[in-house]
């Protein structure tokens, strides 16, 4: 049933199609006339100013009344401008460019439902034919009609949940077979993977076990990887691509250790591969390399589609080796939206248009299109690399092989620092992330760039430029003053400060007793 209620006198101004009051009535003449459907100027700075002195009391409130969608429009859009460039953001492996034509695909799909499988079989069609292609790409032992496991998600992070669940649910129902305790299941990784692992293994109530980093080895150990596994570890999980350096782990010789202490103990312990940046890459760049299901103890793969998968924010995909590696009962079956459809998500409800968007990626470019963008990507690395290194004044953290990214180090922070460089960089527009590294190398600052495929050798070069000029500002200022320097500058002023006060008094006590000295002289 609908509802109609009164309207106040300021609906003239509603220009809002469904919260107008010419929804609830026929459409009178009047309402056709230009200064009605479009707002003049005076109107439009009127609500730009009146809007903006209520926002600033009130922006955390929703406002009593509508304003006209152009004012809207305006006023949201100002303050984005704010924001950084995205194509600038050398920060994140997040794609920020696509071509025209996927973007008309995206923004003719943004209002379906990617779980209305039944309302939408075309797009749940889609999506299975990118699972099928990636489990291909990742060599998954399929037959000639077999059809993959695996799903799409938000991100790498649910894909890693979903994995994690299926770890710990095998894990769990292989322990109450052998009549063992199932209440204390751990995690084996190194202290370089990215935090969605420690929201799983917190989230999940697994304890995470980490393999800690050293200087000059910025990834997981393999050999210490696999002293730490114990018969309560449901996986080890290797990084196809370190966020810090990009740097990928050897999963041929964690896998080779692994089997061999699985023979030993009897256990079957197996390995998880976080592809989040390396899956898109390694098939590519280095196909020989063994780290997908090549190895037999790989059960599953997670792979970031919004990174090297070239899509924008909001895809990922998380593919298992067999049907058995997924536990039947993790996956729901609902029939309300109109047939039988099986689920294994964290969410429900989501977008479809980035699994399009991957499909168009995939048959857009092909293996070929992949390669040569990759490649691409990797020389620009190198033009970048080389670059820093004509300077004199860094250490190159990262590696040739491995994701396209460049991490690098001052080699002498005596004077200025790698935080110091970053925010002088803001000031031409570059956004380069410093940090340090995660124990036992938290000693180490590094800068990082990614390089992604909308960064061309012109801005790799015009980069560099920046950072020379970066580091001959910094030069000319005065050295910056240690934290633990400052400590001890303020302890020897409060120090000096303790003794001018004592000289102080001592000097009113000498005056006091000789002012006495005297007195007592005259009586």
């Amino acid at each position: 049933m609908v509802l109609s209620h009164g309207v106040g006198g300021s609906d003239a101004s509603i220009h809002s199609t469904f919260a107008s009051r010419y929804v609830r009535a026929s459409l009178p003449r009047h309402v056709l006339s230009p200064t009605i459907r479009q707002p003049s100027l005076h109107h439009l700075c009127y609500y730009l100013l009146t809007y903006d002195r209520v926002v600033r009391t009130r922006r955390f409130r929703m406002p009593e009344e509508s304003i006209p969608k152009e004012a809207a429009y305006q006023i949201i859009n100002d303050e984005l401008m704010l924001d950084g460039n995205p194509r600038l953001n050398l920060a994140s492996f997040v794609t920020t460019w696509m071509e025209p034509e996927c973007d008309k695909l995206i923004q003719a799909s943004v209002n379906k439902n990617y779980v209305d499988m039944d309302e939408y079989p075309v797009t749940t069609e889609l999506q299975n034919r990118c699972v099928n292609m990636i489990a291909h790409l990742f060599n998954a032992p399929l037959g000639e009609d077999e059809t993959a496991v695996g799903v799409g998600t938000v991100g790498s992070s649910e894909a890693i949940m979903l994995a994690g669940l299926a770890f710990k649910r095998r894990w769990q129902n292989k322990m109450k077979a052998a009549g063992k305790p199932c209440d204390k299941p751990n995690i084996v990784t190194g202290a370089n993977v990215q935090v969605c692992w420690e929201k799983f293994a917190r989230y999940f109530e697994v304890e995470l076990k980490e393999v800690k980093l050293r200087e000059g080895y910025y990834v997981m150990d393999p050999e210490k990887a696999v002293e730490l596994v114990d018969e309560n570890t449901i996986c080890v999980a290797a990084i196809l691509g370190s966020t810090l350096n990009g740097e990928f782990e050897d999963v041929k010789m964690l896998n080779d250790l692994l089997v061999k202490k699985n023979a030993e103990t009897g256990w079957d312990t197996p390995i998880h591969v976080d592809a989040a940046s390396g899956g898109f890459i390694a098939p590519f760049l280095y196909p020989e390399l063994e780290w997908d299901f090549r190895l037999p103890l790989v059960k599953s793969i997670n792979v970031s589609g919004h990174k090297y998968g070239l899509v924008y924010a909001g895809i990922g995909w998380c593919i298992w080796r067999t049907k058995g590696d997924l536990p039947e009962e993790l996956i729901f079956h609902i029939n309300y939206l109109g047939a039988d459809q099986p689920t294994f998500t964290l969410n429900f409800s989501k977008g479809s248009s980035q699994v399009i968007a991957q499909y168009y990626q995939l048959i857009r470019l092909g293996y070929e299109g992949y390669r040569n963008i990759m490649e691409n990507c990797q020389e620009n690395a190198m033009v970048l690399k080389e670059g820093l290194e004509k300077t004199g004044k860094f250490n190159i953290v990262s590696k040739d092989n491995g994701v396209p990214l460049v991490a690098f180090s001052l080699k002498d922070s005596s004077r200025h620092n790698e935080f110091e460089i970053s925010d002088f960089l803001r000031r031409f527009g570059w956004i380069v992330p410093a940090y340090t590294m995660p124990p036992d190398a938290q000693h180490v600052t590094v800068l990082r760039v990614v390089i992604r495929e909308d960064f061309s050798r012109t801005l790799a070069e015009r980069l560099v430029l920046d950072i020379q000029k970066v580091l001959h500002e910094l030069d000319a200022l005065p050295a910056r003053v240690p934290s633990g320097d400052l400590a001890a500058l303020a302890a020897a002023e409060a120090s000096e400060s303790q003794k001018e006060k004592q000289r102080q008094v001592i000097s009113l006590w000498k005056r006091a007793v000789l002012a006495k000295k005297k007195t007592n002289g005259v009586c």
